[in-house]
């Protein structure tokens, strides 16, 4: 078959790796000059290694992109790098469940209750029950209000905003079932695990084709960069969010239609600050920011994971958001953010200004699905309601949270689908 694919993130890519070894015609049509979609990046001319233009890893249980890493000689680092949470003015390191019960804010009873909470989450198989629960509700008569409203409750309000009271106990249950100690990390950024996919992909016969959009979807047929000519196809599969796929198809039944429109996204941004010394001392990869009057979400420090020698020696550290579609943010430059952003930093850190030798700035208009109670009925199905063209984007990773594991199991399971009556 002739099979057109839009978008070159590793969702994409993996499905043409795939369907190109099945002995597919395989086209892959990307908007960008780049590949990887939310885990693209870049590389300064100094550095050793490409930089992720959003802060990424891969936990040592990621199966799906460990196992491909190894298919295509992508090497894997495997580190333990350090996860701390900044209350009251305060860093704690609270990435295991020795460092819980060192806890002092909580009595022993309250970290012992919490730790078994997240035990029971961790081990229980019943996300299917667990997705009928909103995680406010149902966490702080589980694990304790106090606990809950420390760690936790700021920690949704941070990453989900005015959604975050009805976000289901199963997204929840997804993030502590997942979460391993040790971390793993492509050698040279996972633009490199992009770009040897790629090349992968390209010797079984696939054609990528950069900086070419695709405006309009029909049944068999795609128009590129608004261009009159049609390219006809077998079957198309479009990686793209839902909230452009509705703008590219344009003949969806109301029903699927409706159904994308009811799913909610928010959007990411990250500034990147640029250091000759390190920003966070005691050596944090991972800062989570449980001050409900901080304007930071999460403060992550990429060279606290990886060595400061692949990029110059440079110290690099994320700031990010998620937020709403229509949030300021967006449509900040980096020095305005960065004055909004000033006064936190400073608490974490007062001289970092006398160190900061440059910033940069990435935003991404789609970037976190928000899984609400009930979400399981309104994932969307693959097969759309237009003939031969499927949909798989992060919208469908659920129970899961999004992130380039999924993406590339993602890319198998469409493959699978448009293929099954062959």
């Amino acid at each position: 078959m002739k099979i057109a694919i839009v978008g070159a993130g590793f969702t994409g890519l993996s499905a043409a790796h795939q369907l190109a070894k099945l002995g597919h015609q395989v086209f892959v049509f990307e908007k960008e000059g780049f590949l990887g979609g939310l885990a693209g990046g870049y590389k300064e001319k100094n550095w050793d290694w490409a930089l992720d233009k959003h802060y990424h890893h891969c936990f040592t249980n990621d199966k799906s992109a460990l196992n491909l890493a190894k298919e295509i000689n992508q090497k894997i680092l495997i580190l333990k790098p350090k996860t701390s949470t900044l209350i009251n003015g305060f860093i704690y390191q609270l990435d295991s469940p020795k460092s819980l019960l060192k806890f002092h804010l909580l009595s022993f009873s309250e970290r012992l209750r919490m730790g078994l909470s997240l035990a029971f989450l961790r081990y229980s198989p019943f996300y299917k029950f667990f997705d009928n629960y909103k995680a406010e509700d149902f966490l702080p008569k589980m694990m304790g209000k106090k606990g809950f409203e420390m760690i936790w409750k700021p920690l949704f309000s941070a990453k989900f905003g005015a959604y975050s009271k009805e976000v289901s106990l199963a997204w929840f249950w997804a993030r502590i079932k997942k979460r391993t100690t040790f971390l793993a990390y492509p050698e040279g950024g996972f633009l490199s695990f992009a770009n040897k996919l790629k090349t992968a992909a390209e010797k079984d016969g696939v054609s990528f084709f950069l900086n070419s959009e695709v405006t309009e979807i029909e049944p068999n047929y795609l128009k590129i960069n608004n261009k009159d000519k049609k390219e006809k196809f077998d079957k198309i599969i479009s990686t793209t969010p839902s909230l452009i796929f509705l703008k590219t198809a344009k003949s969806l039944s109301k029903d699927y239609e409706a159904n994308l429109k009811s799913l909610k996204i928010l959007s990411a941004t990250n500034l990147l600050l640029r250091l000759n010394k390190p920003f966070l001392s005691d050596d944090t990869y991972w800062l989570n920011v449980c001050e409900p009057e901080s304007k930071l979400m999460a403060v992550v420090e990429h060279t606290n994971f990886i060595n400061r020698k692949f990029y110059n020696n440079e110290t690099l550290v994320y700031v990010g958001h998620y937020v709403p579609l229509d949030h300021p943010y967006l449509k900040m430059t980096k020095e305005e953010l960065l004055k909004e952003f000033d006064p936190f930093l400073t608490k974490l850190n007062k001289n970092y200004k006398n160190n900061l030798t440059g910033t940069e700035i990435s935003k991404d208009f789609f970037a976190q699905p928000v899984i609400t109670v009930g979400y399981s009925r309104r994932i969307p199905s693959f097969k759309t309601s237009i003939d031969d063209v499927y949909l798989a984007n992060m919208d469908q990773v659920y129970p899961w949270d999004r992130g380039v594991n999924y993406a590339i199991e993602l890319g198998k399971r469409i493959a699978k689908e448009v293929t099954k009556n062959d």
